[in-house]
C-alpha cells in the first residue's frame, strides 16, 4: 500500500528528448502557459480556502457557537499545521509529482471547508481546521517547484511575482465574494463557497499542471534557456543541495525576516475586518470591503516586484524589499493609529498595505530564499522561509485572540474592545522584519 501512494506521487521519469527543434520550441510555450496558469490559479484557490475563517469570525462570536480566544486558537491551529507542512512538503516536492502532489491538497482542504459549515464544536472544529493546514500546505512548494523547472533564472522573477498575484486574487475572491454570500446567507456559507471553489480549483491542477519539462521529452529549462547560474552543482544529489539550504545562514535570516512580516500580515488580515467591526463601527461587508482593497493592490505589487527587480536591478532583491517594508510599516501604522471615522484613511492604507505585502510575500515569503538555492532545492528553500512564516502566523493568532479576548468586556449587553496592546504587536513584528531584511545583500545564486 505505502509502495503504492509512494510511486503515485514520485516525480516522473525523464523521456527521450525530442529532436525537432520547432516542435520542442511549440511544446515548450504551450506546456509553460499552462504549467503557469494552473499553478496561479490553483493556489488562488488554495487560499480561499485558507481566509474563508477571516470573514466568518464575529459572525460566530456574535452567535455565541465561539470565544474570542477559541478562535485564535482555531486559527493557530492551521498556521502550526501548515508551518510543519510548509518544511516537510517543501523537501517532498523537490522529489514528487508535482501535479498529483498539489491536487490532492486542495482537494482535501476543499472537503474540509464544505464540512466545516456543519460544525460547531470547538474541539471539531479545531482538528479539522488544523487539518486543513496540512493540506494547505501541499500548495505554495509544488507551485515554486513548477517554476523552477519550467522558468529559467532569468526571467523567473517575472513569473513568480506574477504567481504571486494568487495571494492576491484568493484574497479578493474571499473578501469580496465569499463575504458577500455571507452576509446574505449566514456564516455557514463562507466555508461552503469557499469548499465549492476549492473543488473547481483542485480540477484545474489535475488537468493542466505538469511535471518536469523532461517527462515531456523537452531538455531542462537551463539547457533550453542557456541560462546556467554562476554557481554550478552538477553532480550534487538533491539531498545534499536540501542539506546546503538548512547551512545557509542568509535562508535563516530571511526565514526569521519572513516570520515577523507573517505577523504583520496575518494580524490584518486574520484580524482586520474584525478590528474594524468592533473598533470603529463597520458592518461584515464594509469591513470586509475596506480590507478587500488590499488584495487588489497586492496583485499589483506582486506583479510588477518581480518585473521591476529583473529588469531594473539585475534579478537584485534587496532595494524593493527596503521599499516595501517602509511601506508596509506606514500603512499599518495608519490602520491603526489614525483616528476613527475616517474611511477614506481606512481605504488607503489598506491599498498601501496590499501593495507592500504583495512585494513582500514574493520576495521575503520565497523568492529571496530560492534565488540562493539551488533549483533542485528550491522546495527545501521554500519549506524552510515557509515554516518559519507561519509558526510566526500561528503564534501571532493565538496572541492576537488572547489579548483582544482578555480586552474584550461587554457592560448592560455592550460589547466594548481595547485593541493598544495588540496594535503595538502586530506594528512593532513589521518594523523588526524590515531591520532584518537589511541584512540580506551579498549572498548568490546557484543553478
Amino acid at each position: 500500500m505505502i509502495k503504492k501512494i509512494t510511486s503515485f506521487y514520485t516525480a516522473l521519469l525523464a523521456v527521450e528528448v525530442i529532436e525537432n527543434p520547432n516542435e520542442i520550441k511549440k511544446k515548450y510555450n504551450r506546456s509553460r502557459w499552462s504549467v503557469f496558469m494552473a499553478a496561479t490559479i490553483g493556489y488562488s484557490l488554495f487560499y480561499v480556502c485558507r481566509l474563508s475563517l477571516s470573514v466568518v469570525k464575529k459572525p460566530i462570536v456574535d452567535s455565541g457557537i465561539l470565544s474570542d480566544s477559541e478562535i485564535g486558537m482555531i486559527g493557530s491551529a492551521l498556521f502550526f499545521a501548515y508551518a510543519i507542512g510548509k518544511l516537510t512538503n517543501g523537501f517532498l516536492a523537490d522529489r514528487s509529482n508535482i501535479r498529483r502532489f498539489m491536487s490532492t491538497g486542495l482537494l482535501l482542504t476543499a472537503l474540509i471547508n464544505l464540512a466545516l459549515g456543519f460544525i460547531t464544536s470547538f474541539t471539531a472544529f479545531a482538528i479539522l481546521w488544523g487539518f486543513s493546514g496540512w493540506f494547505q500546505s501541499m500548495g505554495a512548494a509544488p507551485s515554486v517547484v513548477a517554476l523552477s523547472r519550467w522558468f529559467s533564472n532569468k526571467e523567473r522573477g517575472t513569473y513568480y511575482g506574477i504567481w504571486s498575484a494568487s495571494h492576491g486574487l484568493g484574497k479578493a475572491i474571499t473578501f469580496i465574494l465569499v463575504a458577500f454570500i455571507v452576509s446574505i446567507s449566514g456564516w455557514q456559507w463562507g466555508f461552503w463557497g469557499a469548499g465549492l471553489l476549492g473543488l473547481v480549483g483542485a480540477i484545474i491542477v489535475a488537468l493542466f499542471l505538469y511535471d518536469s519539462p523532461e517527462s515531456k521529452g523537452l531538455p531542462s529549462i537551463a539547457d533550453y534557456k542557456n541560462d546556467h547560474a554562476p554557481i554550478s552543482v552538477k553532480g550534487k544529489s538533491v539531498g545534499a543541495l536540501q542539506k546546503e539550504v538548512l547551512k545557509n545562514p542568509y535562508i535563516w535570516i530571511l526565514a526569521l525576516a519572513s516570520a515577523l512580516m507573517y505577523v504583520s500580515r496575518y494580524g490584518i488580515e486574520s484580524w482586520g475586518i474584525y478590528y474594524l467591526e468592533a473598533q470603529k463601527g463597520y458592518t461584515t461587508l464594509e469591513a470586509s470591503s475596506i480590507v478587500s482593497v488590499s488584495a487588489i493592490s497586492g496583485i499589483v505589487g506582486t506583479i510588477i516586484s518581480g518585473i521591476i527587480s529583473d529588469k531594473f536591478f539585475n534579478g537584485s532583491r534587496n532595494v524593493p524589499v527596503l521599499i516595501a517594508g517602509i511601506l508596509n510599516v506606514t500603512a499599518i501604522s495608519l490602520f491603526l493609529f489614525y483616528p476613527d471615522g475616517y474611511p477614506w484613511v481606512d481605504t488607503a492604507s489598506m491599498l498601501i498595505f496590499g501593495f507592500a505585502i504583495g512585494i513582500l510575500i514574493t520576495f521575503l515569503g520565497g523568492l529571496m530564499a530560492v534565488d540562493i538555492a539551488s533549483k533542485k532545492a528550491s522546495g527545501a528553500a521554500l519549506g524552510l522561509i515557509g515554516i518559519a512564516s507561519y509558526i510566526g502566523a500561528g503564534i501571532q493568532d493565538t496572541i492576537s485572540g488572547f489579548l483582544i479576548g482578555d480586552n474584550h468586556t461587554i457592560t448592560n449587553g455592550v460589547d466594548a474592545y481595547d485593541f493598544s496592546t495588540v496594535k503595538i504587536f502586530w506594528l512593532g513584528a513589521a518594523i523588526l522584519s524590515l531591520i532584518l531584511a537589511l541584512l540580506v545583500w551579498n549572498a548568490k545564486a546557484k543553478d
